[in-house]
């Protein structure tokens, strides 16, 4: 293996880092052992090398399959357009065969030929679709997917672009249960999806993403290949990921189409049911309060039940699919299925969720209304529910199925791995921790095993470190003088001291904010003021705009939360992070509220294990857009005070990297201006 990451590293014109074969040497391990490993490994070690050269030689001389999960499509792009292609070469001869891979993702990402040929059933055709100015502009976008179809060769959504609106590709794409089937469809040879899917059959690495794990593991099909090792990529993102796969939603609009979808291949009176019971939802939620629900209200639950069982009684005036049905028919069949048992199983979800005492339930259910735009609501009113947690999921059909190595620029929070190993499901490590990391990780080992018995699972962490020299590389300044943030959007002092450190630095600032309406705020009241040019995330799209900021080294950034975890830009474009406040979740969030209550009936601190947390994470990552190449200086500002003062402002400093700190402000903006001279005279 060492031969092999050193063939690898110099294939690519680099240099092995300590930190890089610690790591190598760590997953080579687990995949022996069998043990689990979560190891962290900052910006800069060569972390995907590290864990994909022992993949690689495993996957190969064992003949199986290793998949590797990411978060982010720019990382899917960089492993499967970049790094496996020069390893494949690389690593060609000494392995003694060609190193196959593939991307895989979830069906509705590729373009299904069938569906561009017979268009998307009138019954979905809502009444959004009466705006002409909406339906003008639909009707392009369709038209372009409509020419993309006869030219690409994957029909994998991500690579159109630009891409079109969420309502245009449903025009062209099917879920997995509305899939015909590669026997049954006519373009069957020819799907995307399914070519997609054979490749990944032969592969001995697959890139897939962490929704596609996580559906992988809901699922009674099987969508992976069968493998023995999955790498998690980017696992800090994996809860919320999992999470986000496993909500399910009901809205009056949802229960209409699927009435539509039914109603011209069931008696019309079983569908005028469902019919009636989407009108009773939608007049029920419009007069709701929008939020967590603790106590199902009568009027709710009734109107549950009712949709619940028109939904069961369309079904089974349905009845089993015909074999003899041409694919027309079949379609329409398929699409009609998939949607009354989405809305059943929902249903029945919902109606669930509130039976068992409160400290014991699995599931939390809210509502959520939409915000108003040009007087119309931008959406009708929906329920969700989401789990409480999703270690007890993640352990049964992730750790005790196969080995996981679990890879991130940030893992240990506080200094630990415990409070996101908890998350995941994890057992105690054991390890000496610190009392907030240990209180942080408390009441989520009781969550974690929801339902069934343990099993053994063995897991390590390992911290390779970073090659940077943080302390000389960076500055750590939190503005202990300023008042503590409010909730009527960003204060005088504080745009007063962004203002400060943006001139003291000469421009090249991100500016990472803890919601829109603040980043647009402060966009709009400083815009004027600066000598410098100002961009604010939604005046394009998002990468153009980073791209403008990497190219104009003078130009600021303002953003939310994709730039908190998707900006990487070395240089001198980026020598300042401004962070607004600590990002913790909102309070009336209703998933992280719920988890907070579940964790503090167990004995545990929710706040630490819930929100803290979370904030950590979110630090942690925003302080990791600094520095990104060995020869980057700069400043991350936080400019709350809570940091400094707060008796949680230690577990969150433990949580970011090393760098040396001040609370001092006239020492901060002379180290920024220092920073700009050099970057101005630099040839």
């Amino acid at each position: 293996m060492a031969t092999l990451l050193a063939t690898a590293v110099a294939s690519i014109g680099g240099a092995e880092r300590p930190g890089q074969v610690e790591m190598a040497r760590a997953v080579e391990k687990a995949i022996e052992s069998g043990e689990h490993v979560a190891a962290q490994a900052g910006t800069g070690t060569g972390k995907s090398l590290a864990y994909l050269v022992p993949a690689i030689r495993h996957a190969v001389e064992k003949q199986t399959t290793v998949v590797v999960s990411t978060a982010t499509i720019a990382l899917q792009r960089q492993l499967v357009d970049r790094d496996l292609p020069r390893l494949a070469e690389a690593l060609g001869p000494q392995l003694g065969t060609e190193l196959k891979f593939a991307i895989l993702k979830g069906r509705r990402n590729y373009l299904c030929l069938h569906r561009v040929q017979t268009g998307v059933p009138e019954e979905d055709e809502g009444p959004s679709l009466f705006d002409p100015q909406q339906l003008s502009s639909l009707g392009r976008q369709v038209k372009r997917l409509n020419e993309w179809a006869d030219e690409t060769k994957t029909g994998d959504r991500d690579e159109l672009v630009p891409g079109v609106g969420e309502q245009a590709w449903r025009q062209v794409a099917v879920t997995a249960k509305e899939c015909l089937g590669a026997q049954r469809c006519p373009h069957g040879t020819e799907c995307f999806a399914e070519l997609a899917r054979a490749e990944a059959g032969e592969a001995h690495i697959v890139v897939t993403n962490h929704a596609l794990l996580a559906i992988d593991a809901l699922e009674e099909f099987q969508v992976l290949p069968e493998h023995d090792v999955v790498v998690v990529d980017e696992a800090h993102e994996l809860v919320d990921r999992v999470t986000s796969v496993a909500t399910g939603d009901l809205s009056a609009a949802a229960v209409e189409v699927a009435a539509r979808r039914c109603g011209r291949l069931i008696e019309e009176a079983t569908a005028d049911r469902l019919k009636e019971a989407a009108e009773g939802l939608g007049l029920l939620l419009e007069d709701m309060p929008a939020g967590r629900m603790d106590v199902l209200s009568p009027a709710l639950g009734n109107t549950l039940v009712v949709v619940r069982d028109a939904a069961h009684g369309c079904i089974t005036a349905l009845g089993p699919d015909k074999k003899e049905s041409d694919p027309g028919d079949m379609a329409a069949r398929k699409a009609a299925r998939s949607s009354l048992e989405e809305l059943h199983e929902t249903a029945v979800r919902m109606l669930e969720a509130f039976q068992p005492e409160i400290a014991q339930r699995f599931d939390v259910v809210w509502l959520e209304k939409p915000f108003v735009q040009d007087g119309r609501p931008k959406r009708p009113p929906a329920l969700h529910v989401a789990p409480i947690g999703v270690g007890g999921l993640l352990r049964t059909t992730l750790f005790e199925q196969r080995t996981a190595i679990l890879t991130s620029a940030t893992l240990t929070l506080g200094g630990s791995f415990e409070p996101l190993a908890r998350q995941w499901g994890l057992p105690p490590l054991g390890e000496s921790t610190s009392k907030d990391a240990r209180t942080a990780a408390e009441g989520l080992a009781q969550t974690a095993t929801e339902k069934g018995e343990e099993t053994e699972v063995v897991w390590s962490g390992l911290d390779v470190g970073s090659p940077f020299d943080h302390p000389k590389a960076g500055i750590l300044y939190v503005a202990r003088h300023l008042p503590q943030p409010g909730r009527d959007g960003l204060a005088d002092a504080y745009l007063t001291e962004i203002t400060e450190l943006i001139e003291a630095a000469g421009g090249r600032t991100l500016g990472l904010f803890s919601s829109m309406r603040a980043a647009r705020q402060a966009a709009d009241e400083l815009k004027d003021h600066l000598s410098h040019p100002l961009l604010c995330q939604g005046d394009d799209s998002t990468s153009l705009l980073v791209k403008q900021f990497a190219e104009d080294e003078r130009t600021c950034l303002f953003g939310t939360l994709s730039l908190w975890q998707g900006v990487d830009v070395p240089g001198p474009s980026l020598q300042l992070v401004i962070m607004d406040r600590i990002p913790f979740p909102r309070p009336d969030d209703p998933v992280s509220s719920a988890r907070s209550r579940a964790v503090a009936a167990r004995g545990g601190n929710g706040f630490m294990a819930v929100a803290a947390t979370h904030a950590a994470l979110l630090l942690a990552q925003g302080a990791g857009r600094l520095l990104r190449s060995m020869d980057d200086r700069g400043v991350v500002a936080v400019l709350d005070p809570r940091l400094a003062t707060a008796r949680y402002g230690g577990f969150l400093k433990n949580s970011l990297p090393p760098f040396w700190a001040t609370t001092a402000p006239d020492t901060v903006r002379g180290a920024l201006r220092r920073l700009d001279t050099a970057a101005t005279d630099a040839p």
